[in-house]
């Protein structure tokens, strides 16, 4: 197996000034990176170890794929629906916002209930607005870690809440940065998710 860090769809500082391009650089090419260096060695000794029929071994690996497939998984996910404030993308997504005044009350009450869904995450994890693949229904969802939404769902917009995605700029902050942040939202890619159309490259 062989995984990449794909392009990024703008340049560093376009999330400016709600994320800084010092933090967008870090993120994606140290701690991104990281993810898939460290899932690609996890899948090379996976394979000696089927080679070797280590079934033990195997089993080990399972946690180091979980962790860093799941922060491949989630942060490629967050790249794709981040977009530059003000742009087409940034102030897409009509329908998905329909859909999110009619199931929540307003777009304001989303808003509230996210950010409250975000500050209550205790210790690293992502905050996520999805979609129930049983029933249709959006859900607000927290997930630990780097683990990934789980395949019921459909992740329309993933906010990272590790540390590593703020701290530079607003330090101990995090609710300041739950806020900043709706102000780079890709509302056009999290509609496309919504509709069907993945943009999940791996």
């Amino acid at each position: 197996m062989s995984f990449k860090l794909h392009p990024l769809p703008y340049s560093y500082d376009a999330l400016e000034p709600y994320i800084a391009a010092k933090i967008t650089e870090l993120h994606y090419t140290k701690h991104h990176q990281t993810y898939v260096n460290n899932l690609n060695a996890a899948y090379d000794k996976v394979s000696q170890a089927i080679a070797k029929n280590d079934v033990k071994t195997q089993i080990d690996l399972q946690q180091a794929i979980r962790f860093n497939g799941g922060g491949h998984i989630n942060h490629t996910l967050f790249w794709g629906n981040l977009a530059p404030h003000g742009s087409d993308a940034q102030k897409g997504g009509a329908e998905l916002k329909e859909a999110i005044d009619k199931q929540f009350g307003s777009f304001d009450k989303f808003e509230e209930k996210f950010h409250a869904l975000l500050l209550g995450i205790q210790g690293s994890g992502w905050g996520w607005l999805v979609k129930n693949n049983d029933n249709g229904l959006l859900e607000l969802f927290a997930s630990p870690n780097q683990d990934p939404v789980p395949a019921k769902y459909t992740p329309l917009i993933g906010i990272d809440f590790w540390e590593h995605a703020y701290y530079i700029q607003y330090y101990n902050n995090k609710a300041e940065y739950a806020k900043k942040i709706f102000n780079v939202l890709n509302w056009e890619t999290a509609e496309n998710r919504w509709k069907g159309i993945s943009d999940l490259k791996l």
